[in-house]
């Protein structure tokens, strides 16, 4: 596959990734080129179970590994809460990985979309302790996803956790881990409810060169009951653009850089 025709694919999953679906009209507005280019596109991305063509245009491909989960009232809450600030938080964090990098991805549902932003991409090693993250890469050729071992810590989890992914850790090095927290305040931290998960993203964290935290901006200045590690240890934040200057200044006096999505 040329560049050219790489650099299409990519700009039309952005589009997609940001809206769900859109028409060929759309997509000729994003991507310079011809009707029948954006068509043979698709067809290619649609072979790879990455969109779906409609009438008119195309849809992104929403995994069907949740089908468990499709009555249960609180997994449908967690997953629609701030779900367009997710996506948007997902595509900037996406765009600060480099090809080759090996990262880690934290569970979580904002993660979950970091690692759906991905999968048309190449040469990348994903290390991540949740299940389904694991199970949307891993029929993408283009990339390595390794999943640690460990225990699922309660009900409607897909978070491993435990001694079995903390010692999967310790052989791992990360250009970069992205880190789903339920808070992440100035003084006390990055935090999440649970103290299993919690050790284990710190795990995470330890062996990562640069840590990346993905959050919305409702998470900003919330503390939560389980320490996963200090801002110190923070080096970016990347959340959306509802999060005021006044609630991110005392994080960027810590010297986390700011992106807002």
């Amino acid at each position: 596959m040329s560049a050219k025709t790489e650099n299409r694919e990519e700009q039309i999953m952005r589009l997609l990734l940001g809206k769900g679906s859109a028409t060929i009209e759309e997509m000729l507005a994003s991507v310079n080129t011809s009707a029948p280019s954006i068509r043979r596109d698709l067809n290619r991305l649609e072979n790879r179970g990455l969109v779906r063509r409609t009438h008119g245009g195309a849809m992104l491909v929403e995994p069907l590994l949740y089908e468990p989960f499709r009555y249960d009232t609180s997994f449908q809450a967690r997953e629609q809460r701030a779900a367009d600030e997710k996506r948007r938080i997902a595509l900037a964090a996406a765009d600060l990985i480099q090809p080759h990098e090996t990262v880690g991805i934290t569970a979580g549902t904002t993660t979950t979309q970091v690692g759906r932003a991905l999968r048309h991409r190449n040469n990348i090693n994903v290390v991540t302790n949740a299940i389904n993250i694991g199970m949307e890469l891993c029929n993408q050729s283009g990339m390595r996803t390794s999943i640690t071992g460990g225990v699922l810590p309660y009900a409607w989890s897909f978070s491993l956790t435990g001694a079995a992914a903390i010692r999967f850790m310790d052989d791992v090095y990360l250009d970069k881990v992205f880190l789903n927290v339920v808070g992440i305040d100035a003084e006390r931290g990055c935090t999440t409810l649970e103290q299993e998960e919690a050790l284990t993203f710190r795990a995470m964290v330890r062996q990562a060169r640069e840590v990346i935290v993905v959050a919305d901006s409702t998470k900003i200045g919330r503390v939560s009951t389980s320490l996963i590690c200090p801002v110190k240890d923070v080096h970016t934040l990347v959340t959306d653009t509802g999060a005021t200057d006044e609630a991110l200044a005392p994080l960027i006096e810590r010297g986390i850089r700011i992106v807002r999505a």
